[in-house]
């Protein structure tokens, strides 16, 4: 590798470290050939699959040259960092040499907007086409969607990347019009909306046509920065539900806002730390929407606007509607379950085949793989004691915050009660 390759990739990769949607789940892509990569095995380790599975991406920009001024974004064109592009030919030859070395298993490629949208998307859709057609690279390949690129490069860059994603940027319309007065939600929306299309388009095709081809198999995602602006948690997780339903979304990430603009008196201090906390607040929110059967008005509303950074979502619903407890394990249905703090979504399936070979005791629950510390407050078993008194939402809480559960149940009277 020469030196100017080993330069313009510490400066394109660092500048790519704050997209943080690289998720490699979800493709199937074969091996075929005798290509190079097979996107369904897994690799060193760097992003994970669905199954849990570790895969590494060379994850770079394209340019990090970009013609917005978005004021959150490193790479804003007003901001004073040192500039390069690789050429086509370079991303390729890095893929391919990276790969051959063992160093990667895929590619995640986004880029600044240098010239004109469709200038970058081109050169982007390049990069995929001779990886695919001329290398024969059957690894995994994440492309960023450049907003206003015409669908046909669009449409074209679905038949050979493996996932696809545009970022939203902000969560609310106001704060993009404060920070990233270029953009709109309206634009990402609408290329969210063409994928989304000639998805629905294919699926309906191959029931009738025995080969379509295939199209972003492992779906589309799109990231927000949380903490630039003052948007509340019910913004960002409305926002993120309504994208999940209109537009069939496999992912939507939230990116801590880190401090790197001195000069915009509306952003968050240099000095202060990205909030990390609220950020997996929010994942932890977007997991129960998508796996555990909540809406997304049961964990933020009005009432509620914003997560509590103490405990987790799912604690706090559970905290929240004391009536909903104890839950009997041995009669509740699996949805009950799920939401029970302590019983994920493996140990309510097994909890559920159990009750079917007799009733459910407190000894079958720790080896099932229930948090039992934490969630013998919301359920009953068949060997629970019969209780006399309730316990209030703040006594429980205060006992799971300050970890002294073990110590509560060695002095606990068998009179009082576990639930409500």
């Amino acid at each position: 590798m020469s030196d100017r390759i080993r330069e313009k990739l510490q400066i394109l990769a660092d500048a790519a470290k704050y997209d943080v949607s690289c998720s490699s789940s979800g493709s199937d892509r074969k091996n075929k050939d005798k290509g190079l990569g097979d996107a369904s095995h897994s690799g060193i380790c760097h992003s994970y699959t669905e199954d849990g599975r570790c895969v590494s991406l060379l994850k770079i920009l394209f340019s990090n040259v970009c013609i917005f001024d978005c004021a959150y974004c490193v790479s804003r064109r007003s901001n004073d960092v040192q500039r390069a592009a690789f050429t086509v030919q370079e991303v390729v030859d890095l893929t391919i040499n990276f790969y051959r070395r063992n160093y990667i298993e895929g590619l995640f490629l986004s880029s600044g907007i240098f010239k004109s949208a469709d200038h970058t998307m081109e050169r982007m859709l390049q990069v995929v086409k001779k990886l695919r057609l001329e290398e024969n690279f059957n690894g995994y390949i994440h492309l960023k969607t450049i907003p206003g690129a015409s669908p046909e490069l669009i449409h074209e860059a679905g038949l050979y990347a493996d996932r696809m994603s545009i970022n939203l940027e902000m969560p609310t319309e106001v704060g993009l019009k404060t920070f990233a007065p270029e953009k709109s939600h309206q634009e990402v929306q609408k290329d969210l909306g063409l994928v989304r299309d000639r998805l629905i388009q294919l699926k309906d095709e191959r029931q009738i046509i025995k080969h379509v081809p295939k199209y972003v198999p492992a779906g589309q995602t799109t990231q927000m920065v949380v903490g630039a602006h003052q948007e509340s948690d019910q913004d960002v997780l409305f926002m993120a539900d309504k994208h999940y339903k209109e537009f069939k979304l496999k992912r939507v990430y939230f990116s801590g806002y880190i401090p790197i603009n001195t000069e915009n008196n509306y952003l968050p201090a240099v000095g202060s730390a990205p909030p990390l906390l609220r950020e997996n607040r929010l994942y932890q929110s977007d997991w129960l929407m998508r796996f555990y059967g909540f809406e997304v008005n049961e964990i933020v509303n009005e009432k509620h606007p914003n997560l509590d950074l103490d405990v987790d979502p799912k604690l706090s619903w559970a905290l929240r509607h004391p009536e909903q407890f104890p839950v009997d394990l041995n009669r509740a249905d699996y949805q009950m379950i799920l939401r029970v703090p302590g019983i994920g979504v493996k140990s309510a399936k097994k909890i559920v085949q159990a009750r079917r070979f007799g009733k459910i005791h407190i000894d079958l629950l720790k080896k099932l793989g229930v948090a039992y510390q934490r969630a013998k407050f919301f359920i009953r078993c068949e060997d629970s004691p019969k209780f006399q008194k309730e316990l209030s939402s703040s006594f429980i809480r205060q006992q799971i915050l300050t970890q002294g559960s073990s110590k509560y149940v060695q002095q606990l009277s068998p009179q009082l009660s576990l639930g409500f």
